[in-house]
């Protein structure tokens, strides 16, 4: 169990009046909504947030194939990579699986933190003893992570705080996977990110022009030491801003056409055409962590056609 000062009290039904926000928990799911109709469900399996609605509309691309029984991690939403960034061959993460182990472990419900009319924030936590044993005993080191997830009319906010509560450093990534709902592929527009240097993963397709680039290809992009704010536009109009804390790195992904007959869970296969990840975190390099010592990043995406 994930201890902290001042932890708050688990709620485990609706709670709240008319003029607050409501939080429902259950063994599985919590669900935060405003009285104005945004929402939001996070899975305790893997604490992946699989819905976020904003101005009467799904924000967040989810797969229809998706295993919300814990069963796998989960095609869509917003996984949470921890503490490894796909595979890597650094000896203290090598044998663990792809992304780590945080999206395939159930996390504890901590409570509700934050409530208001126009916002209500939860914290979730995970330690060792409720990470799977198999990979437990690849990362053994003491660590306590608390996830914030704060929502409010126009917007998400997810924070990540690490705790090391051993007698050694250890070594980390940590992103936030979020997986855009988005019109049209071919008419989007990642602005913020030109210039900057990366890591492509396949022969994409980008074209990048002035301070944007838009896709026609596949896409696995890292950038690294990215600015705080980046924006996604569909013919011009700005559909999210997403601005960081502390994470210096953003990752672009869609697998296009040729990309998911390849991922199981994909699905419908053709709708690359409607999802982009643009995915804040630090995972070019690690993140070391001494004893004793904290670690936060985080954070905030703006719905902007939800102004």
């Amino acid at each position: 169990m994930v201890e902290r000062s001042h932890k708050p009290a688990a709620i485990n039904a609706a709670s709240g009046q008319e003029d607050t926000a409501i939080v429902i928990a259950n063994s599985d799911k919590v669900t935060l909504k405003l009285q104005t109709g945004e929402s939001v469900e996070i899975l305790l399996y893997g604490a992946t947030i699989v819905s976020w609605k904003s101005g009467g509309e799904e924000k967040l691309w989810l797969s229809k194939s998706a295993k919300l029984d814990g069963s796998k991690a989960v095609r869509g939403g917003v996984p949470l990579v921890f503490p490894v960034f796909g595979k890597h061959d650094d000896p203290s993460v090598s044998e663990l699986p792809q992304h780590g182990f945080a999206r395939i472990s159930k996390w504890e419900f901590l409570g509700k933190t934050s409530n208001s009319p126009t916002n209500v924030q939860v914290d979730l936590g995970l330690s060792p003893n409720q990470v799977p044993q198999e990979w437990r005993e690849k990362w053994n080191y003491p660590f306590g992570l608390i996830y914030s997830v704060n929502l409010s009319q126009t917007s998400i906010e997810t924070k990540m705080l690490v705790r090391n509560e051993g007698k050694e450093s250890f070594k980390f990534h940590v992103l936030f996977h979020t997986y855009f709902k988005v019109p049209d592929i071919t008419r989007v527009k990642v602005v913020g990110l030109n210039g900057l240097g990366f890591k492509d993963k396949v022969a994409s397709a980008v074209n990048e022009a002035d301070s944007h680039f838009t896709l026609s290809g596949e896409v696995d992009r890292v950038y690294h030491k990215a600015p705080r704010s980046v924006i996604i536009e569909d013919d011009k109009q700005v559909r999210f801003h997403v601005e960081s804390a502390n994470l210096e790195d953003v990752v672009v992904w869609n697998p296009w056409s040729n990309g998911t007959p390849k991922i199981a869970d994909f699905d419908p296969k053709d709708d690359w055409k409607y999802m982009l990840c643009v995915e804040t975190g630090s995972v070019a390099n690690f993140q070391t962590l001494e004893a004793g010592s904290v670690w936060e990043g985080g954070q905030v995406i703006t719905a902007t056609d939800s102004l």
